[in-house]
């Protein structure tokens, strides 16, 4: 699957904070995911804001990845290890399979700048040919993670729809 005009990669943002969801905070992470998706050539299909509530952000997910036929949901938020940080379990619920070395990469990237990145507990999985990734909620470090896995994400969703492995295409 080669990145084309007409063929781009869709991406849904989700972020996951009751205080933004409340208009009592601004949504930076979110709107600093949508510009880097932008300039790397994805196609954002949504950008919606939810509040740090398990059932609502299962729906949410389930909803870019079965009826928006999302290539990949960003999620912002929720990662951390305060008590409604609860992103990484509603992901985890609803994924098919699991994908530990995205996830992996953005914390060994995110150590490199602040050991606090350890911290972080989001997961990467797969649901149907949807791709979702939990990155963290501030700006720094979604800027940081997002950063760290756009490279592999044309061929992480090449594989998810059944593409083979292009030897010329890795680094």
């Amino acid at each position: 699957m080669g990145i084309t005009k007409e063929n781009k990669i869709k991406v849904a943002i989700l972020t996951v904070s009751t205080s933004c969801f409340r208009k009592e905070r601004e949504d930076k992470s979110g709107k600093v995911l949508e510009e880097i998706c932008k300039d790397f050539g994805f196609k954002i299909l949504k950008k919606e804001i939810v509040p740090d509530d398990k059932n609502l952000i299962r729906n949410k997910l389930k909803s870019c990845c079965d009826k928006l036929k999302a290539d990949v949901v960003l999620t912002t938020g929720g990662t951390g290890l305060g008590p409604f940080d609860i992103t990484p379990e509603a992901t985890f619920e609803i994924s098919e399979r699991i994908v530990p070395g995205i996830s992996e990469l953005m914390r060994i990237e995110g150590i490199k700048k602040t050991k606090r990145a350890s911290l972080s507990r989001g997961i990467s999985g797969i649901r149907g040919k949807t791709l979702i990734v939990n990155l963290p909620g501030s700006p720094e470090g979604a800027i940081e993670s997002i950063n760290a896995i756009l490279e592999i994400i044309p061929h992480a969703i090449k594989m998810i729809h059944g593409g083979g492995h292009d030897l010329l295409e890795e680094n």
